[in-house]
């Protein structure tokens, strides 16, 4: 007979595992949540850097422009500051000059100047304009018998 008293230790059983198994589940649940708590936690707060940054980048960019248009505008009204974009030092002259084996009338003639002008440009008391800027930049990379040739091709001409 069944006593209606006692409880049936399958029923007993499955109920424990249940809950056990509810516990299991919470514990993993919850150290999920936390996690997944922190990763937003991180990501909101790389999200923020990276607008920020973006903002950065362009204010930069906005200022850039400025600064390009404000020096095509000075570039445009004052030739002087197109020299800008070449640097000149009277001592680099010089050394280059030498380097060359020129004298500042050949020099000159292979720049389109006179002697003159290059020696007031080596003394520091004039600067070559923006022609000249360019033609003594040519002279930078070339050597001794290209400029001899191109020295030998004015003369004759």
């Amino acid at each position: 007979m069944h006593n209606a008293g006692m409880p049936n230790i399958a029923s007993v059983l499955k109920a424990e595992i249940s809950r056990l198994a509810r516990k299991e589940i919470r514990d993993s649940v919850d150290a999920q949540r936390k996690l997944i708590t922190a990763q937003r936690t991180e990501i909101a707060g790389l999200k923020r850097r990276v607008q920020a940054l973006e903002g950065a980048i362009k204010q930069l960019a906005k200022e850039q422009g400025k600064s390009k248009r404000a020096a095509e505008a000075a570039a445009a009204t004052d030739p002087q500051a197109v020299e800008g974009a070449l640097r000149f030092r009277a001592q680099g002259m010089a050394a280059n000059r030498k380097r060359l084996g020129l004298s500042a009338a050949d020099f000159g003639l292979l720049i389109g100047a006179s002697g003159q002008s290059v020696y007031a440009w080596e003394a520091g008391k004039t600067r070559p304009n923006a022609d000249s800027l360019a033609a003594i930049a040519a002279l930078r990379g070339i050597g001794k018998r290209a400029v001899e040739a191109r020295l030998a091709a004015l003369k004759a001409a």
